[in-house]
């Protein structure tokens, strides 16, 4: 009987192999939601703070010190309901943790489709650790956005954690860029992954390797299937 295409070479192994075939799938499925979230930050670290809510312009017969004219309008300070961000936001989070052990892996929808889309090709055994290491990468990024949507929740849970107001619970303290960098660069991450599987974090996790602060699988020492 032929032995099925996998996420993992085998469950049991002492250390996790996983497909290399899978993972650039999957990269290339869950894209879309840095895309996604990349114009959304845009939108809001870029686009206007105001909206014109009336239908009257009036001239003040002023201008600034550049010589502009300057008008009245009604406007409104620009809202925003960061619902669907941040449901987005947590299903990548769990994506992320959930690839990172055999036991919780295949409780992603994402590793279930990519596994079956991979099938029939032909898998490239890699180990875990540095897969995991990127993913972790991932996760932080995906935390600091989930704080830029809702500094509030976070300031309360660090205040009652000192018990001390050491955030403010009013206003925003990240700076407006930090997010949409950390999209654009998550999004850029997945892209090489997906298209030219070139894994950032991999690479990272290898320099650290060199460092001696990680330990590496060698692949030549193991009895891999090719």
């Amino acid at each position: 009987m032929t032995k099925p295409l996998l996420w993992f070479r085998h469950p049991d192994d002492e250390t996790p192999w996983i497909n290399e075939t899978a993972v650039r799938i999957r990269a290339g499925f869950m894209l879309a939601i840095p895309i996604f979230m990349a114009f959304t930050l845009w939108d809001i670290v870029m686009g206007t703070r105001w909206e014109v809510t009336g239908n009257v312009v009036r001239d003040t017969f002023d201008t600034d010190f550049d010589g502009r004219i300057l008008y009245m309008v009604e406007a409104v300070r620009r809202t925003y309901d960061y619902s669907i961000q941040t449901w987005l936001l947590l299903y990548t989070l769990f994506e992320m943790l959930a690839g990172m052990t055999v036991r919780t892996a295949y409780l992603s929808p994402t590793v279930w489709l990519s596994t079956f889309l991979a099938r029939k090709a032909k898998p490239y055994w890699k180990p875990l650790a540095p897969k995991r290491f990127a993913w972790s990468i991932g996760a932080t990024m995906v935390c600091i956005c989930l704080v830029f949507f809702h500094p509030e929740v976070f300031a309360g849970w660090v205040n009652t954690l000192f018990q001390s107001e050491v955030l403010p619970t009013t206003e925003q303290y990240m700076p407006r860029w930090l997010p949409l960098v950390m999209v654009w660069l998550c999004l850029g991450f997945m892209w090489l992954e997906a298209i030219l599987g070139f894994c950032v974090g991999c690479q990272i996790h290898a320099g650290l390797v060199k460092l001696g602060i990680f330990k590496e699988e060698c692949e030549a020492c193991n009895n891999l299937d090719r």
